[in-house]
């Protein structure tokens, strides 16, 4: 019997351009604590990992350490309208679609809050295309990718030989490092590619149109 492959997919940087909508719930969670960012803070370097390590970090400018306030804020903001605030990558649906049709199964792996994975997946169209969508929980248990992704692989009962993780920062790579499945390395996101490669990416891809055959060559 031939194996099921699995492809798990990052979403922030991967599948979307989200920067906007999390710099403006970022703006509404420091403006909240009574802080006064600038317009044009810039957050893609903190896109990737959790929610809290990014404004921890933005938090520390202002020698303010009120990390649990500001993320209650930042999700108020991103769910009232935040997460409509983005855009699929250009060529990134047609991969999705050409990769459900050649029945490989897609999951999505993200560490932002997995209701709002799926409201946007279903805004953009392509919920159907995807076999489940994963993301963080309140319980706060699956923030980091390698503990995301070796959920994943229980659940749905994936051997990771049969997967692949896609991803466009380091921590994808890691994460696919800790449960022992290859990884590939998106260059159109918010990660470099010596960031992808210094992090053990086993191939990087430049462009959506190439995904699906540089997955296809990974898992087949």
């Amino acid at each position: 019997m031939s194996p099921i492959h699995s492809v798990l997919l990052d979403l922030d940087g991967t599948l979307i351009d989200s920067r906007p909508g999390i710099a403006a719930s970022t703006r509404a969670a420091l403006r909240s604590l009574g802080h006064a960012p600038d317009d044009g803070l810039d957050v893609t370097a903190f896109i990737g990992p959790p929610l809290q390590d990014m404004l921890r970090a933005l938090l520390r400018t202002y020698g303010d350490d009120r990390v649990d306030a500001a993320v209650l804020a930042y999700r108020q903001h991103y769910g009232d309208t935040g997460l409509f605030d983005c855009a699929l990558y250009p060529g990134i649906g047609e991969a999705l679609r050409e990769m459900h049709g050649a029945r490989l199964r897609l999951h999505l792996a993200t560490s932002k809050r997995e209701l709002f994975a799926r409201r946007i997946l279903e805004h953009l169209g392509l919920a159907s295309l995807f076999t489940a969508i994963h993301g963080s929980v309140p319980s706060g248990a699956l923030d980091h990718k390698p503990e995301l992704l070796a959920h994943i692989l229980s659940l749905r009962n994936i051997d990771a030989r049969d997967g692949v993780m896609v991803g466009d920062r380091r921590h994808d790579i890691a994460g696919a490092h800790a449960v022992k499945m290859r990884s590939l390395g998106v260059l159109w996101g918010y990660g470099s590619r010596d960031e992808l490669e210094t992090a053990g990416a086993d191939r990087v891809v430049e462009s959506p149109a190439d995904l699906p055959r540089v997955v296809l060559s990974m898992l087949t």
